[in-house]
């Protein structure tokens, strides 16, 4: 099987309109969390597994951001937001590792921020005139 991959280069560092690739994000994440024993992979695939899942979480925690930056201020919804943006900076903030539990912790934090994406989506639609 084989993919060609694009990479894209925005001078002002905006590719925000670009729609994510949730479909593949979703099946990597079932697949890594699928793991209950330490599949038969070199280094390097985890560590590319842990990067893409990484690339993921800060992409779908800015439209996070985005999301709740378009609720009113004082919305019930945002501090929950924040509390899980807060949580993915933090983890976030350290190298991925090379290893089944970086990898699963980083699809865990992918999914938990997708559902809160959901929520936050779900909920501007239903507050929106």
């Amino acid at each position: 099987m084989s993919s060609t991959h694009t990479v894209l280069y925005d001078p002002t560092g905006r590719t925000d309109e670009l729609p994510l690739d949730r479909d593949a994000h979703r099946d990597l994440i079932q697949a890594v969390l699928a793991w209950t024993a330490t599949p038969k992979l070199a280094a390097a695939d985890f560590q590319q597994i842990a990067l893409q899942l990484t690339g993921a979480a800060r992409a779908v925690a800015g439209d996070v951001r985005r999301a709740a930056g378009r609720l009113p201020g004082d919305h019930p919804a945002l501090p929950l937001a924040d509390v899980v943006l807060a949580e993915a900076d933090r983890r976030l903030s350290v190298a991925p590792q090379a290893t089944v539990r970086c990898a699963q912790n980083r699809a865990r934090l992918v999914r938990a921020l997708y559902e809160r994406l959901d929520r936050l989506t779900d909920t501007a639609l239903a507050t929106s005139p």
